[in-house]
């Protein structure tokens, strides 16, 4: 068990983080994220609210739709990442991170209470909700098992409510973090247990924790709040771009527009990119050199990769080195290791999009 943003989160159980990896990859995994922040937004101008914080077209998503997408600052940084989802409850569903959540609440809440602007016809109470991630090729004949709905019916970036293995008042969404096919189920506090424990009868699903989740999450190459992603980034650097709502991009009407928009046609000087390497680890904060080893970025997340069998990163390089296949180097206990800028994902993602 270590810290994490104020909670005690489990690293791995019983199980090697490897063994917890590949079980994932093969079969199917839980993980607990009931520490990631919950928000329904209400009111009638709860979609031009959010708009005003987000880069997305949240006004052309159909009911029970969501979509990735972020809080910017004025300066075009980016403040978190987040799932806005459009329900057909009368309510926008908001999941945003853990080490965010303050700074997340505030941003909203302080937005809302701005005289004049949209913030009296909007309220936004945080859920206590648990959220469990069920993730892996065999989620879907698993939860099918326990739940009335088609499951074939409920694409990638879609959620339902729904009674799960008894459990009423569930939400379902058709989402995740690992590259597989995954939900990730909001369920009352008071009955997490009781769902966890069936979820495990079955001989498909184990427990995961936060180590398998990192190394999952990077092979399908997707950002970490805080290590990728941070206030000092744009979404052009981040590589984010499709982020943003073709919409919102005409119109400019979000915080950052004005830096973040203009960064589209022109060249960023860094880019976010992929690396792959062999030899020792790559790690957070290892310099990245030209190859006549130059300091020209550095790494923000990285590890071995157990399914590919070699060293993968991401990390920040100058955009004249950003091509795929591009030869560098990774300076790893101050010695220079060859990599390479690799595409991303490392490993070829499975959502499910029907």
């Amino acid at each position: 068990m270590v810290e994490f943003a104020g909670w005690s989160m489990p690293v791995q159980y019983k199980d090697s983080h490897i063994s917890s990896h590949m079980h994932t990859r093969e079969h199917c995994s839980i993980f607990d994220v009931s520490h990631m922040l919950q928000t329904k937004v209400h009111g009638k101008d709860r979609v031009r609210f959010m708009e005003s914080l987000v880069v997305a077209d949240i006004a052309e998503l159909k009911d029970n739709q969501g979509t990735l997408s972020l809080f910017t600052n004025e300066n075009g940084g980016i403040m978190d990442d987040l799932i806005v989802t459009k329900t057909d409850q009368g309510y926008l569903y908001v999941v945003s991170n853990a080490g965010c959540a303050d700074k997340d609440s505030a941003h909203m809440k302080e937005q809302g209470n701005k005289p004049g602007e949209v913030g009296p016809e909007v309220e936004t109470p945080q859920l206590n909700d648990s959220v469990s991630v069920l993730s892996g090729p065999s989620m879907s004949r698993v939860l099918q098992e326990g739940l009335k709905e088609d499951l074939s019916k409920l694409t990638f970036m879609t959620s339902a409510l729904a009674t799960v293995f008894g459990v009423p008042g569930c939400r379902v969404t058709r989402c995740g973090y690992t590259g597989e096919d995954g939900v990730e189920i909001s369920v009352p506090q008071s009955r997490v247990v009781e769902l966890t424990e069936k979820l495990l009868n079955h001989s498909e699903v184990k427990l995961a924790g936060l180590g398998a989740r990192d190394s999952l999450r990077l092979e399908a190459g997707l950002c970490l709040y805080g290590n990728d992603i941070d206030e000092t980034t744009t979404p052009v650097e981040a590589t984010l771009v499709w982020t943003l709502g073709k919409r919102r991009r005409q119109t400019k009407d979000f915080p950052g527009a004005d830096v973040i928009v203009p960064q589209i046609k022109a060249k960023t000087a860094r880019k976010r990119v992929g690396l792959l390497s062999t030899g020792p680890p790559v790690r957070p904060h290892t310099p990245i050199l030209s190859p006549d080893g130059r300091v020209i970025g550095e790494v923000t997340s990285g590890c071995p990769s157990p399914c590919l069998k070699k060293n993968i990163a991401m990390g920040y390089v100058e955009s004249a080195f950003a091509k795929n296949g591009t030869s560098i180097q990774v300076e790893v206990r101050k010695k220079a290791v060859p990599a390479t800028v690799s595409k991303m994902p490392f490993v070829p993602t499975n959502y499910y999009s029907g």
